[in-house]
């Protein structure tokens, strides 16, 4: 049976038991009203649902601030507060006996449909990735999580037009910053690029640093790293590929090593890669597909990085997009968004293989989902 989290929404205080709070974002074209909060319980691998954490508009990709009190969303749209080619940036501080947010402030993305971003380490600097825009912006983060205005606004240009449709022009998909806070990792779309920036932390300024082409018309969306960062694995969107680059952790310079289809081979059905990620054994790859509504899944050759087909497996919802893995790498959440669905997926400890753990749980148009600890 169905549970549906959308229409609780009535917040009411944790168990113990159950100290893990999810955030899911959303887009509120339709009858989404924000980020909703459930509970997840390590002990016992379920979700339960809470209720809308926080009204705001189309908070389509989350970030949680170092300190585990400050959660950051995207507002995903074309406008804000009267001004033109610009989304919004939402900062909330996180109420973790309820899962309530109260909302700090909210800036201008300074770009169009601002559809990720990252905090760096030190908690002082948020990157945004403007998708429309073409843009990447970095704001400074005050003492009390609040956002200042962009510090820094790096305008890409041109575009492969392999596919004059969706890369008519330049479009940062996401923002990756490297664990010692040196450079900042920024997939194109449009471009077929993944861009490197070198990044000052004490004035909070990117320059460029390198740039590394994929094949025209493969469309880099997400990114993730292996365990040790020797590999960087880019997710082609409009091939629904991976591209595995050996990563030097010293110059973050990219060498392409390895692209691998993450659907069947005798799939013939529309393509659209979503999200990436590496588990925390860094054994296997997870990737979203939401042409075929499922999950690929990949051994990772730790000494050689290259990556082997270790299954498929239907999401039970359509068009997935982000999915998290908890804190204890047992299970998998997919958010489903044209289903109006969270899954969740138990994962085999020496497989990687996904079996599903209940029914779906319902919500509306949700795109990514946040694990936060309850202290």
């Amino acid at each position: 049976m169905k549970t549906c989290l959308a229409l609780l929404l009535t917040l009411i205080p944790m168990s113990h038991a159950q100290n893990w709070l999810v955030y899911i974002g959303t887009y509120t074209s339709g009858a989404s009203k924000g980020i909703y909060v459930a509970r997840y319980s390590p002990e016992t691998g379920t979700l339960t649902p809470i209720g809308l954490a926080a009204p705001t508009v189309s908070p389509s990709f989350l970030a949680l601030h170092p300190n585990g009190r400050v959660l950051y969303a995207v507002n995903e749209s074309r406008r804000y507060n009267g001004l033109s080619n610009s989304g919004s940036v939402s900062a909330f501080s996180i109420d973790h006996g309820t899962g309530a947010l109260k909302l700090l402030n909210v800036v201008p993305s300074r770009g169009a449909d601002p559809c990720h971003l990252v905090v760096d380490p030190s908690g002082r600097w948020l990157f945004v990735a403007n998708y429309s825009g073409g843009s990447v912006a970095v704001f400074p983060i005050h003492g009390d999580g609040t956002l200042g205005e962009a510090s820094q606004v790096v305008q890409h240009a041109g575009s492969t037009k392999a596919d004059p449709v969706r890369q008519e022009g330049p479009h940062v998909h996401s923002v990756n910053i490297s664990p010692d806070n040196r450079f900042l990792y920024v997939s194109d779309l449009g471009k077929d690029e993944i861009v490197v920036y070198n990044f000052d932390a004490a004035m909070g300024k990117l320059t460029p640093r390198s740039t590394a082409m994929l094949t025209p018309g493969s469309g880099p969306r997400h990114m993730a790293f292996s365990r040790d960062r020797r590999y960087l694995y880019s997710f082609n969107e409009l091939t629904a590929t991976v591209t595995t680059f050996r990563h030097d952790t010293a110059t973050a310079e990219l060498e392409e090593l390895q692209t691998i289809g993450t659907l069947p081979n005798d799939y013939a059905g529309p393509k659209s890669g979503a999200e990436i990620v590496v588990d925390a054994t860094g054994r296997f790859l997870y990737a979203s597909n939401r042409g075929r509504n499922s999950i690929a899944i990949f051994a990772i050759d730790a000494e050689q990085g290259r990556l082997t087909p270790a299954g498929n497996v239907g999401t039970q919802g359509k068009n997935p997009r982000a999915f998290a893995i908890d804190p204890a790498n047992a299970h998998v959440i997919v958010a489903n968004q044209d289903s109006g669905s969270l899954t969740m997926f138990e994962i085999d400890a020496d497989t990687g293989a996904l079996t599903q753990a209940g029914g779906p749980l319902e919500i509306f148009d949700p795109v990514s989902v946040v694990f936060v600890q309850v202290p």
